[in-house]
């Protein structure tokens, strides 16, 4: 249950990549949004269709966004925090697991992993890359 409240958080800092910004809880974000790294070194990144609000109607916001400390670490959200973009930390492999290095590999990880346990059937490639 930790591992998927881990990846279901690592999901929603995904989902604040040049969609939702610097949104606060206040702020729901868009209802749909279209995942895309902006600095993903492969040749052509390709972009996911991310259903915001569905998702905003099963878990509270907390339970995937979070932040960083000072040191750079991991930190809990909090009501009102300002939620980041995913690729601040995930883009370079520095001291992450190689399955959350980048926005890429975090973002299937999470996906992934979260649809194979509750929904296998969202599970593929095409169900999200349009």
């Amino acid at each position: 249950m930790k591992k998927m409240l881990f990846h279901c958080a690592l999901l929603f800092c995904c989902v604040t990549v040049g969609a939702i910004g610097l949104a606060t809880a206040a702020d729901k974000g868009p209802a749909e949004i279209t995942l895309q790294s902006t600095i993903d070194p492969a040749p052509t990144p390709k972009p996911s269709l991310f259903p915001h609000a569905a998702h905003q109607a099963r878990m509270e916001c907390g339970v995937c966004h979070h932040g960083k400390g000072p040191d750079g670490k991991k930190i809990a959200y909090t009501e009102g925090q300002a939620i980041g973009k995913c690729e601040s930390c995930h883009n370079s492999g520095a001291g992450m697991p190689d399955k959350l290095s980048t926005f890429k590999n975090a973002g299937h990880a999470l996906c992934q992993d979260c649809h194979r346990k509750t929904k296998p059937e969202l599970a593929k490639c095409n169900v999200c890359h349009k």
